[in-house]
């Protein structure tokens, strides 16, 4: 079932996006060779827990880390480890969820780790480009393959293309709620956008190929081809007007 929410919800919603927005600012300006995944997920923990809310991946189904840093090939679900260094030239993504007062919000990037390649650039950006052109969409009345099909045409544009096995989704009192948000389709078609809906718009791009595969840990999501991934996401309101992102600092 949808859950449609009040201002006042989305208000509580836009505090606990603010808390992530500052996890994910702070985890970037740390990003460098030689930093463990492990740390970034300690850091961002402790900012979390000191703003008075609670990570939303710690314990999600037995996830057993406040955050997903999920580097080069892994598309999601990273498992921060002591063992596992940054190093030059790799692409991360990093992946919060924030919950405050019972309301959650989630938001994702991929960052450099120094100097890539012209190539691993272009694809960090062309999920950036493609959840822009998704948020267009994101407006009452319109139907949400309008988003899907948005955001496949923006990575095809850039040469990516979309992994189809893993989604959007609603948000809200739950981390994970209907409606899925594919980041492919027809415009035109699939549920029509009300006012109250708040969605996690998350395009995953794979460089290569878009099948992918499930790590032995049981979490880690990889590109099955071995090709570079890159994700990006916003926690987002429709509105009466203009689409509200709610991941903002």
């Amino acid at each position: 079932m949808i859950t449609l929410k009040s201002r006042d919800e989305i208000l509580k919603m836009r505090k606990a996006g603010a808390i992530a927005a500052r996890v994910l600012i702070e985890l970037g300006a740390m990003i460098r060779p030689g930093v463990s995944t492990l740390e970034l997920d300690k850091a961002a923990e402790r900012i979390i827990t000191c703003s008075g809310a609670k990570p939303s991946f710690k314990g999600y189904n037995g996830f057993p880390k406040s955050i997903c840093a999920s580097i080069n090939s892994e598309v999601v679900h990273g498992i921060p480890s002591r063992r596992i260094r940054l190093a030059e030239g790799d692409i991360v993504s990093i992946d919060v969820g924030v919950c405050l007062e019972g309301w959650h919000a989630d938001i994702a990037d991929t960052f450099a780790v120094g100097r890539i390649s012209g190539e691993d650039a272009k694809l960090v950006l062309a999920a950036k480009k493609s959840f822009q052109e998704g948020l267009k969409y994101a407006r009452e009345g319109m139907r949400m393959g309008d988003i899907s099909a948005a955001i496949e045409a923006a990575a095809a544009r850039e040469g990516c293309t979309v992994v189809r096995e893993l989604v959007g989704h609603g948000i809200g009192r739950t981390l994970h709620e209907e409606p899925n948000v594919p980041n492919f389709g027809n415009a035109g078609r699939g549920i029509r956008l009300k006012e109250g809906m708040t969605l996690a718009i998350e395009p995953m791009l794979s460089a290569g190929k878009c099948e992918v595969k499930v790590q032995g840990d049981g979490w880690t999501v990889v590109v099955a081809d071995g090709s570079k991934s890159s994700h990006y996401e916003h926690t987002v309101a429709i509105t009466d007007g203009e689409p509200e992102i709610l991941t903002l600092p």
